[in-house]
């Protein structure tokens, strides 16, 4: 299949910036795997694919560059990269530093406050469990990112999750590769509850065990990962 043909067309936003919106749904592909690692990403080709002229299309691959998602060979190519896993084990301590004083902050909430919040968290755990039957990997991993991204905002700061989200695509690629692994998808769920049923009982020491482990699962299969797909990651 021609790699144009994996992407969908796009309805444009007239209001947002074309090369923004070419930005985010390639970036989705390459997480989700739709578009592997060693794809040759055309610019002429995704031009006329979305109707824009090369520049929007470069800005695009350039901010993915900027992410590490793909590669840029001047004058020949862009193909979307391996997965770092240097980068993604940086990401990784950067995240779990963060989370675990957003696990503080959030026991630490009027009480007003964490009872919205562990409404907001218990709609998403439900999301979560229903993507379990049947087995929705997309869905489940969004539902995975928004369960995380109301502990951000609720602790008051949303802009972190940006800044983590925009650093994160080598694990997050990670992550996709080992979502499919078994029970690995009814694990996180497992996750998300202990975590949730911590903040409930607003106990910092149970939130922070209970994050560890949701959040060091995917490391634990980087060697097998590896074995899998040596193609596909660097080191």
């Amino acid at each position: 299949m021609n790699v144009v043909e994996k992407i969908p067309a796009i309805k444009f936003d007239r209001y947002r910036q074309s090369a923004h919106q070419v930005f985010e749904v390639l970036r989705k592909l390459i997480i989700s795997l739709e578009l592997e690692p060693g794809v040759v990403l055309p610019r002429a080709e995704l031009a006329e694919h979305f109707g824009l002229s090369q520049t929007p299309i470069r800005d695009a691959l350039t901010r993915l560059a900027e992410e590490g998602l793909v590669d840029i060979f001047p004058q020949h190519a862009t193909v979307v990269s391996g997965i770092d896993i240097a980068s993604a084990l940086e990401v990784h301590f950067l995240r779990r530093s963060i989370e675990l004083e957003i696990l503080r902050t959030l026991c630490d909430l009027p009480d007003g406050e964490h009872a919205v919040l562990i409404i907001k968290l218990m709609a998403c755990l439900l999301t979560q469990k229903r993507c379990l039957s049947p087995l929705d990997y997309a869905s489940l991993a969004e539902a995975d990112q928004a369960f995380h991204k109301e502990m951000y905002e609720a602790a008051g700061v949303g802009n972190l999750w940006e800044l983590v989200c925009q650093r994160s695509g080598q694990i997050d690629r990670l992550r996709r590769l080992n979502l499919p692994a078994q029970g690995k998808a009814q694990a996180i769920v497992k996750d998300h509850g202990a975590i949730l049923d911590a903040l409930f009982k607003k106990d910092k020491s149970a939130a922070e065990a209970a994050l560890r482990i949701h959040l060091g699962g995917t490391l634990s299969f980087v060697k097998d990962i590896r074995t899998l797909h040596p193609a596909w990651v660097k080191d």
